[in-house]
């Protein structure tokens, strides 16, 4: 049995999440079109194919367990020189961020894992380019803002082609979403 690449996140709605990864692209990041807009639960990690339905349920608990809450992203921050990214702020939301990612993370469960930096909730738009195009990220989103209403994340699993495509959605208060092909589901979880 083979491994496979997943990774857990916080998926940014649209309108925003389509234009930061346009905005990403525009500033030369080759990986832009690969990732959806998001902040990471669970940075890449592989696994045995085997142990996915396990990653399934535990991940169905931490949800069961989440409640909605705000997210707000307002201006950039850089993790330079230490790592070459260039991120949109969590700035209402990174407390709710960091508990949900240690629930993924949990010792007792299939996804702990170690990381290689301290946890800090952020939204990617310059990963790996050049120095003066990361300053143009840096600066050209300098007053960006977004808010919307986080009701739960999703699971997803890097392809062989190093896109990143989501396997399932998982809803704050315990209800599973599953994929929904060119349909687009909307409204938060207090109206089911």
């Amino acid at each position: 049995m083979g491994t496979v690449t997943i990774g857990v996140s916080i998926a940014v709605p649209e309108p925003h999440g389509s234009l930061l990864q346009e905005r990403r692209a525009g500033f030369g990041d080759a990986a832009a079109h690969g990732i959806p807009t998001h902040v990471t639960l669970l940075p890449p990690a592989e696994i045995a194919e085997g142990s996915l339905a396990a990653v399934e349920a535990h991940l169905s608990e931490v949800a069961a367990a989440g409640r909605p809450f705000p997210m707000r992203l307002c201006g950039t921050g850089t993790f330079r020189p230490l790592s070459p990214v260039v991120y949109v702020q969590v700035v209402q939301g990174a407390d709710d961020c960091a508990w949900l990612q240690q629930r993924v993370r949990d010792a007792s469960g299939p996804l702990d894992r170690e990381l290689q930096f301290p946890y800090h909730p952020h939204v990617t738009v310059a990963h790996g380019i050049d120095e003066a195009a990361m300053d143009r990220a840096f600066a050209e989103l300098a007053d960006y803002e977004a808010e919307w209403p986080c009701t739960g994340f999703a699971l997803y699993e890097q392809g062989a082609d190093g896109v990143w495509r989501k396997l399932r959605d998982y809803v704050f208060g315990g209800s599973v979403v599953p994929p929904q092909v060119g349909h687009v589901e909307r409204g938060s979880i207090a109206s089911r």
